[in-house]
C-alpha cells in the first residue's frame, strides 16, 4: 500500500476520477441543461487538477521547480477563476 502513495500511483487514479466527474458534470448539462456549464467548471476543476500534479510531484521526490509550477498553475487558475465570477456576478447586479 506505502508504494501505491510513494509512486504516486494514488493521484493518478485521482486525476482519473476528477477527469471523469468533468466529464460527467460537462454531459449532465448539454443533456439536461441544468447543472455547471463546462466553463463554470473548468476553472474550479483545473485549479485542483494542477494541485493534485503537484501531490504527484512531491509524493515522486520530483524537482522542486516541477512542484512550483503546478502549485503557481494551481493558484493562477483559482484566481482566474474567482475573477470570472466574481465580474460575472457584478455584472449581473448592475442596472
Amino acid at each position: 500500500m506505502a508504494e501505491f502513495f510513494y509512486s504516486g500511483q494514488v493521484v493518478d487514479l485521482i486525476l482519473a476520477l476528477v477527469i471523469l466527474e468533468g466529464g460527467l458534470l460537462a454531459l449532465y448539462h448539454r443533456f439536461t441543461g441544468k447543472g455547471l456549464a463546462l466553463g463554470d467548471i473548468a476553472g474550479f476543476l483545473l485549479s485542483g487538477l494542477f494541485l493534485l500534479l503537484a501531490l504527484r510531484a512531491a509524493l515522486t521526490d520530483a524537482w522542486w521547480g516541477w512542484i512550483s509550477l503546478w502549485l503557481t498553475a494551481s493558484l493562477a487558475t483559482h484566481i482566474a477563476d474567482l475573477w470570472r465570477r466574481w465580474n460575472r456576478q457584478s455584472s449581473r447586479t448592475e442596472p
